[in-house]
């Protein structure tokens, strides 16, 4: 594989300038769930660098994480933090993701990496599973323009970034010889953090920005947010969610129709408690 190609997109790509405000600047579900990914996608990096460090030896893995993943990662905090700024000017993002990123720099370290190199692997299947359904759900939600181009832009590059761990994934797979039974409680396990770990700290600092004087009620945060979560658990594209949530386990066909069903369920709380 070859890692010297552009960025399949830059923010030149996107007019902001066209945002049709009168779609968007009203929705705080929306805003809530762009700004809150828009600093997840920002504090990339660090993850990152866990990463590559993690893969030591693997130049192929490392060149393609530091060279794309992290750039395109990165990108993607970018172009969201521009859209947020457009749209809704009198929220601080700085401030916001400062007080994001004292908090997430914290609990981001490598000892939240599987110590298989191969599982590792099938857990960033997962968060791929999870960003690639989050950018699809956003671009059924909006009807304004500059946004759907950009949320298509995202989802296609983290299903590009899914294809390319599951393919390292498989690798490994041969390399230490794991079997489907791990990689099942490893997909589970990640499953189950996702809704405690980057997205609802996101949440609970852009929260703690919008409404300074209930910081530290609980009630009011979930009250808030959860009409957000709710608006994403209703437009989570479960279908391809769940085929990429399975693809690492390999399954027999048959096996892979019985399971599907109880799998759904799951993904329709990838995000969500």
């Amino acid at each position: 594989m070859s890692y010297n190609t552009p960025l399949p997109w830059t923010l030149d790509s996107l007019d902001f300038d066209q945002i049709e405000f009168e779609r968007i600047r009203h929705n705080e579900d929306l805003f809530f769930l762009l700004c809150s990914s828009s600093f997840v996608e920002s504090g990339s990096d660090l993850y990152t660098h866990n990463l590559i460090d993690h893969f030591a030896g693997d130049e192929a893995l490392q060149t393609w994480l530091s060279q794309h993943w992290e750039h395109e990662e990165l990108q993607h905090g970018h172009a969201l933090a521009t859209y947020v700024k457009k749209v809704w000017p009198e929220f601080d993002w700085e401030r916001g993701f400062q007080a994001f990123w004292q908090e997430y720099g914290a609990v981001c370290t490598s000892d939240q990496l599987e110590a298989s190199r191969g599982l590792e692997l099938a857990a960033r299947c997962v968060v791929e599973t999870g960003t690639a359904s989050l950018y699809r759900a956003l671009n059924d939600i909006t009807d304004e323009p500059v946004l759907k181009q950009l949320t298509n832009r995202i989802k296609s590059d983290e299903v590009r970034h899914y294809k390319h761990f599951y393919h390292h994934f498989r690798l490994y797979r041969e390399r230490e010889g794991f079997g489907r039974y791990k990689v099942f409680r490893t997909i589970l396990k990640r499953v189950n953090e996702i809704k405690s770990e980057d997205s609802d700290i996101a949440l609970r600092h852009v929260f703690n920005q919008c409404y300074p004087q209930h910081k530290e009620n609980h009630a009011e945060f979930r009250r808030i947010t959860g009409r957000a979560q709710a608006l994403l658990r209703r437009n989570i594209p479960a279908e391809m969610t769940v085929k990429m949530l399975l693809k690492p386990l390999d399954l027999p066909p048959r096996v892979q129709d019985m399971v599907e069903k109880p799998l759904a369920r799951i993904a329709e709380r990838l995000f969500l408690n």
